[in-house]
């Protein structure tokens, strides 16, 4: 077993036979009392020359993932004096995201300090990066820094598109912050052509002349079916390969029998998903609580695949799902978390095939307010797999239940589902309501249109099924003494509160007054939402109080979720795609084998060592935000392709952002976003003013603040980059588009 190093950074005596895991590098630097960079880990696991290409790769990995290192700011001391222009090297990032660096050469006895990168230059800037940069000292005492030139270390990747001109062969970054263009000599070209995707490593720059890249994976054209899906995957750097070891143990993993399970197979379980789901890891059931102590009551299942059987702790499944850390979905495609023998087969609650679950009986009363629960290992047969669509057409009369399934489950489903809105809307959870788009595909795989997302009461009922489920969870581990993996919702920050006050006041919707000591609630947003309801502004509105919320995230500490008004809450319902929930399952089944219950532990370890899983916590939060990430850019590359062809058409929009380098706006009708550049506005020289954010022009006192209404003409449609680029026009008149708002005018 590998040993990891003390909180000093000791030497193990011996070498490690491999590299240290993620969860090892992750769970080092966050004990390291100093920043800890590729120099300080590779000393600590005594790695050698040999292993630093592949140290440095994991690094950038944990980077693009979206991990941070939590380190505490180091000034100038008496007698250090900063340097106009030097070299730095990205060594982690601080409790918000901002990424830290440290100068390489600094002397002096005090510790070189640490500087805040810029939030233009630290975007996509990994960890163990080096680059020249211009170091200012700010008011506060900290030191910002602007980087002048990327130094990009050997071996480092880069996604981008192949060019050819007379001067040769060169890569441009997909990543359009990335200015840095890459000669490619022809040997290295890989057959690659001109306007093809591609990955590519960077290699050794000489002294003089154009850094040099070598290409090693062609991805496509960006209009090939696919290749925005995998241009997302190899810019995020999601892993997409198993292992032979992993897909040998799914492939080998065969199904527990009776023993320690309770029978369910009788019990008419339906699954209900979207109609492009991909796994089925969740079966619902209902009925009138028969006991009489609990009139108007519910009684219901909530039943789970069992993947804790066929994914043992240390495991070479384990092993990739702990990287993996979360299924990505795409609209062609979906990265799993598990070999699809599991997460498609054994652990997929199929119509009709018996399967292993983990369930837990649950009881509420006519408020919706949770009486009791108990978790079961189960065997399962699901009676249907129905979609939302079918749900909600039998629940209006419009279609009948499929005959496998008895005519009354569905009303007493959305009997129960009545009683667990109610008690939510009593607690006062966070009531935002957010667009969510999907991109339609054809036949071909090519997009025609991205389209809100249909959204019913079927949704929401099986959110509430889950989230009762999830809060029992908790509760569970909690009583057994167990540790558990919360899901942590922080409430916002008094000063983020401070300035939406001061923004929803400018646009015309007040209402958001806390007085000085009150404890922040959701319903104090809530009621913002509600006044905007039948605002033109309702949406703008909604995307605002979510930037000011905190980030859920993973981890042991429990403080509660502000958003859904819990004060504990668990990830249980999806251990398919989601890594957390295993660690919650196989805390269930320790806990229950702890009281004395037959639960079928076989060959389960021991539990897990309390730094080890907060280690796992901050890597999954942070695959986790690497995965929304990329399913966001690919969204936005669909829109990108799709309105390429309604350049020059003219649109309505308003403002969702305000930057010292233009504005970003949200087209009404599309919901596309895109940015309004500087040299795109009316001739001025444009002010940033924060409270409310909004542009003042100084010779003219234009303004454009946030929530602003706009007319603007789109002058760009970058696909690869996904990116849209408008010019505002003033006083000119909005054509209607049609599909994803392609306007056939051109001015």
């Amino acid at each position: 077993m590998r040993r990891s190093p003390s909180a000093l950074g000791n030497r193990p005596k011996r070498r490690p036979a491999a590299l240290p895991s993620a969860s090892d590098v992750a769970a080092f630097i966050r004990s390291h009392p100093a920043p800890a960079g590729a120099r300080e880990i590779a000393r600590a696991f005594d790695l050698g020359p040999a292993e630093r290409p592949a140290l440095r790769a994991m690094l950038r990995r944990i980077e693009r993932s979206g991990a941070v290192t939590r380190t505490p700011a180091r000034r100038l001391t008496a007698g250090q004096t900063l340097p106009e222009i030097a070299v730095i090297e990205r060594i982690g990032s601080d409790e918000d995201g901002t990424p830290l660096a440290t100068p390489v050469a600094w002397s002096g006895p005090a510790p070189a300090p640490l500087v805040r990168i810029d939030s233009e230059g630290g975007d996509g800037f990994p960890i163990g990066a080096r680059a020249s940069a211009r170091l200012v000292t700010r008011d506060d005492g900290e030191i910002e820094a602007h980087i002048v030139r990327r130094l990009d270390p050997d071996g480092a990747r880069i996604v981008g598109v192949v060019e050819r001109d007379r001067q040769g062969v060169r890569i441009v970054s997909a990543d359009r912050r990335n200015r840095t263009e890459y000669t490619i000599r022809e040997p290295d070209t890989g057959g690659a052509g001109p306007g093809e995707l591609v990955v590519a490593e960077i290699r050794p720059t000489p002294r003089f002349g154009a850094p040099r890249a070598r290409i090693v994976e062609r991805l496509g054209f960006a209009s090939d079916p696919g290749a925005v899906s995998r241009l997302a995957i190899a810019t995020f750097d999601i892993p997409s390969e198993f292992p032979a070891a992993a897909l040998a143990e799914a492939e080998a993993a065969t199904p527990p029998g009776p023993e320690g399970r309770i029978d369910l197979r009788d019990l008419p379980l339906v699954t209900i998903d979207g109609s492009d789901a991909r796994d089925f890891d969740d079966a619902v059931w209902a009925e009138p609580d028969p006991d009489p102590a609990n009139p108007g009551g519910w009684h219901i299942v909530v039943a789970i695949a069992d993947v804790a059987w066929y994914v043992r702790p240390g495991s070479a499944l384990d092993r990739e799902a702990e990287r993996r850390g979360n299924s990505v979905y795409f609209p062609d495609r979906v990265v799993p978390m598990l070999p699809e023998a599991l997460s498609n087969g054994l652990c997929s609650l199929q119509p009709g095939k018996e399967r292993a679950g983990i369930a837990v009986d649950l009881a509420i009363d006519a408020a919706g307010r949770k009486r009791r629960h108990r978790f079961r290992r189960v065997l399962l047969r699901s009676a249907a797999r129905l979609t939302y669509d079918e749900v909600q057409a039998i629940r209006d009369g419009q279609c009948a239940p499929p005959p496998s399934l008895p005519a009354a489950t569905v009303a007493a489903l959305y009997g129960a589902y009545v009683a667990l809105a109610n008690a939510r809307l009593a607690r006062g959870a966070l009531a935002l309501e957010l667009r969510e788009d999907r991109v339609v595909l054809d036949a071909d795989g090519r997009p025609t249109a991205v389209v809100p997302a249909a959204r019913f009461d079927s949704h929401r009922l099986i959110e509430e099924f889950m989230i009762l489920a999830n809060v029992a969870a908790a509760e569970e581990l909690e009583a057994g003494g167990q540790p558990c993996m919360y899901r942590v919702h922080a409430a916002p920050e008094l000063d983020k509160v401070a300035t939406l006050r001061e923004v929803l006041a400018a646009v015309g919707i007040p209402g958001l007054a806390i007085a000085k000591g009150q404890v922040l609630k959701p319903e104090l947003f809530n009621r913002v939402l509600r006044r905007a309801t039948d605002s033109d502004l309702g949406p703008l509105v909604n995307e605002l109080v979510l930037r000011c919320q905190a980030q859920a995230v993973y981890s042991l500490d429990n403080i509660g979720h502000f958003g859904l008004a819990l004060r504990r809450y668990a990830h249980f319902t999806s251990p398919i795609r989601r890594y957390a929930d295993l660690v919650v399952h196989r805390a269930l089944i320790r806990n229950a084998a702890a009281k004395g219950e037959d639960c079928g532990v076989g060959a389960l370890s021991e539990g897990t060592g309390r730094d080890e899983l907060t280690a796992v916590a901050e890597h999954i939060s942070a695959t986790e935000r690497r995965a929304v990430a990329a399913e966001r850019a690919t969204i936005e590359r669909y829109r990108a392709m799709l309105l390429a062809e309604a350049v020059g058409g003219v649109f309505s929009a308003r403002i969702s952002g305000v930057a010292n380098f233009g504005v970003f706006v949200t087209l009404d009708e599309t919901g596309a976003n895109g940015l309004v550049p500087m040299s795109m506005l009316p001739p001025d020289y444009y002010d940033r003013h924060d409270r409310p954010p909004r542009l003042v022009g100084r010779r003219y006192g234009r303004e454009y603040p946030l929530g602003g209404a706009l007319t603007v003409r789109l002058v760009e449609a970058d696909v690869i980059g996904g990116r849209l680029v408008f010019r505002i026009e003033d006083e000119t008149p909005v054509a209607h588009g049609i599909g994803l708002g392609r306007n056939r005018r051109r001015g």
